[in-house]
């Protein structure tokens, strides 16, 4: 079984073969994907070696003290934290062997279409259809035949970054909603998808709005049974909520560290009352980073459950707590905005900037990753075990539900 002194000695020869000082950042990444250095606890030959998910970061200390390069996460996080666990459960091994390396390596950005302008917070109630031209009709791997998809996507991070995107469609209008969905990897650079840029709060123009018409998608770019959509969509959207509520950050980092150099930069702005709520808030952001430690070690013993949840509303409440009180303490300063030109950037920066973007761009929090309200439900229902609310529409077909 791989340790870590097996992974220190397999880290050293690829710094040995592969010397970052004189190789290039893609020939490198490349390299270390290959040795099985890129996420250890995949498979051997998917850019892993079987190894405990922990050891991860023995590997990545080895290679930051190295000068090696990284990915870049801020720029493909959503291949990274939703896609490649979602093809490592359900892809076929084809699909693994096409994809998961140049998604690793940066070479293929991903982006996410499942939330529609009448299917946000109601995930399910989605309205983009796939329907098979051709093929035998049944829905097993290699039923052959095209799908032609048609309808709308909207807050679509990255989508005019991406090469791939990972797509939830009704290919049942019959079956009740969460039952008539499948999910598909969509090339998106082929005829019909038409991506426009999405203008926020913050100047940005982060998001996408995605309009797919007659987009055609293989059968086999299908994850998972027809039909059987919602199960794997689960796969990524936990996976999604533990990437952005349960990052890795050092103490004192994210939100919190930017508030605390703020205070000790600035003493004559200091007061009793703002001093007592950042001792509050700091000690808050300890808990929630030590949490996501804990939540990290599970990991390691198995799939995301609904715990990433929990983590991803705290996420959100610190973060626009932490960012509210920076702007209240800076005064006027916490006014101020050093550029609202519209601009397309290549990843979030939750920290990035001064603070009254700081402030705008925190209110998404609670909105992208599944909003705050619905995830105190699923962490009412799926982990405190109280009851789940009357739903009326839970055997309707979804082609007879109001709408």
């Amino acid at each position: 079984m791989t340790d870590a002194a097996d992974l220190r000695r397999r880290t050293a020869e690829l710094l040995a073969a592969h010397p970052p000082a004189a190789t290039e950042r893609l020939d490198f990444l490349r390299a270390r994907f290959d040795a099985g250095l890129a996420w250890v606890h995949f498979p051997e030959g998917l850019g892993g070696l079987d190894a405990p998910r922990s050891l991860q970061a023995v590997v990545d200390a080895e290679l930051a003290a190295a000068g090696a390069p990284d990915n870049d996460p801020g720029r493909i996080g959503i291949g990274l934290g939703m896609a490649a666990p979602t093809l490592l459960r359900f892809g076929t091994d084809e699909q693994k062997r096409r994809l998961l390396r140049p998604l690793w390596t940066g070479e293929e950005v991903w982006c996410q279409l499942f939330s529609e302008p009448g299917a946000g917070s109601d995930l399910a109630a989605l309205a983009t259809r796939a329907v098979r031209d051709g093929g035998d009709g049944g829905g097993g791997a290699g039923s052959g035949g095209d799908w032609i998809v048609d309808g709308q996507k909207v807050w679509t991070s990255s989508a005019h970054l991406a090469r791939w995107a990972i797509l939830i469609a009704r290919t049942d209008p019959g079956l009740p909603k969460h039952r008539g969905i499948s999910y598909f990897i969509c090339d998106m650079t082929d005829p019909g998808v038409e991506v426009r840029p999405l203008r926020q709060i913050t100047g940005e123009a982060e998001f996408n709005e995605v309009f797919l018409t007659g987009v055609r998608i293989p059968d086999s770019r299908r994850l998972g049974a027809v039909g059987e959509g919602w199960k794997v969509a689960q796969t990524t959207l936990m996976n999604e909520r533990v990437a952005i509520g349960g990052s890795r950050i050092p103490r004192e980092g994210g939100m919190i560290g930017v508030a605390a150099a703020d205070w000790r930069a600035r003493p004559e702005l200091r007061t009793h009352d703002l001093h007592q709520r950042l001792l509050t808030l700091w000690v808050e952001a300890e808990a929630a980073r030590l949490t996501g430690e804990r939540l990290r070690q599970q990991l390691s013993q198995g799939q995301p459950g609904p715990e990433g949840s929990g983590m991803k509303l705290a996420f959100a409440r610190l973060a626009q707590e932490i960012s509210g009180w920076e702007v209240e303490f800076l005064a006027e300063d916490g006014l101020t905005y050093d550029d609202w030109t519209m601009r397309r950037p290549d990843g979030v920066d939750f920290t990035g900037r001064e603070a009254g973007y700081r402030y705008l761009r925190a209110k998404g929090n609670s909105i992208e990753g599944g909003t705050s309200e619905v995830l105190l439900n699923i962490v009412a229902e799926r982990v405190l075990g109280l009851p789940p609310e009357p739903r009326t529409d839970k055997d309707v077909a979804w082609k007879d539900l109001p709408r």
